[in-house]
């Protein structure tokens, strides 16, 4: 068994103070948040940059660089909507930590990111979708396939695909949950690995219930399966959830020590 994989999200352009530090190329929040990310465990960080329409190919080269010279070449997530600022940060990326991770595919217009990601042996985050959030579980796994055929086709190993179920919204489609859960059993089952954005599940909850939702959610993923996520590392309790959830899993020993954070 692998140790689940976290794949930090706090660098991230929705953030003012991200935002305008990419804007100014002020490196400090940028390193403050990728300290505290990878001190609270994250494996991989998440570098989402935004659309990068303009000037976005220098933006995701300066991140990676920035990170991975800070970090003793830390493994990134290259997250954009322009593909040539992905592939730029590729090119200066140093993968002695890991491969690059590409954010993200589809089955529909993002196809091509996979291709992208085979081109430059690269992993890259496959959504189980092709417009939207797919209706059940039946298209989730059609969508699967197509994209893990795409990448085996050019030469993809099935595990540099980490498929995402897609995450639901349990305030207001709370009935739909349980087949997310179903969807990542299922995907696991067929040899492969997942990933998502655990905190679509809490979204429009208030904020101290957000935590206990978020946790619920993912200890019962990972006991379908679920491989990584895309996660705040410095919630507490999350991290408290996947260091035990991996514990009971057989994935890293026990020690009381691991509880010491």
């Amino acid at each position: 068994m692998s140790k689940f994989m976290v794949i930090g999200e706090r660098i991230h352009c929705i953030s003012p103070a991200i935002r305008q530090a990419f804007a100014d190329r002020n490196p400090d929040p940028i390193l403050l948040r990728a300290k505290e990310q990878l001190a609270a465990g994250a494996d991989y960080l998440d570098l989402n940059i935004g659309p990068a329409e303009r000037g976005g190919e220098e933006l995701m080269q300066w991140g990676v660089k920035l990170l991975q010279e800070n970090f003793d070449n830390v493994p990134i997530a290259l997250d954009t909507a322009n593909m040539k600022a992905i592939e730029a940060g590729i090119q200066v990326y140093n993968r002695s930590k890991g491969k690059p991770i590409v954010n993200s595919a589809d089955a529909g217009d993002r196809i091509e990111y996979v291709d992208l990601a085979a081109a430059n042996d690269a992993m890259v985050i496959a959504l189980c979708s092709k417009e939207g959030v797919p209706a059940n579980n039946d298209e989730r796994i059609t969508y699967c396939s197509e994209l893990l055929e795409r990448g085996m086709e050019r030469g993809m190993e099935p595990t540099d695909l980490l498929f995402d179920p897609l995450f639901i919204v349990i305030k207001g489609m709370q009935d739909q949950l349980v087949d997310v859960l179903e969807a990542i059993q299922m995907i696991t089952d067929m040899g492969l690995l997942t990933t998502g954005g655990l905190s679509n599940v809490s979204n429009g909850a208030p904020k101290h219930i957000r935590p206990i939702l978020d946790c619920s959610v993912l200890a019962m993923a990972m006991q379908c399966g679920f491989s990584s996520a895309i996660v705040n590392p410095c919630d507490k309790r999350l991290r408290e959830t996947i260091v035990a959830c991996d514990i009971i899993k057989n994935n890293i020993l026990y020690a009381d020590s691991v509880f010491e954070f």
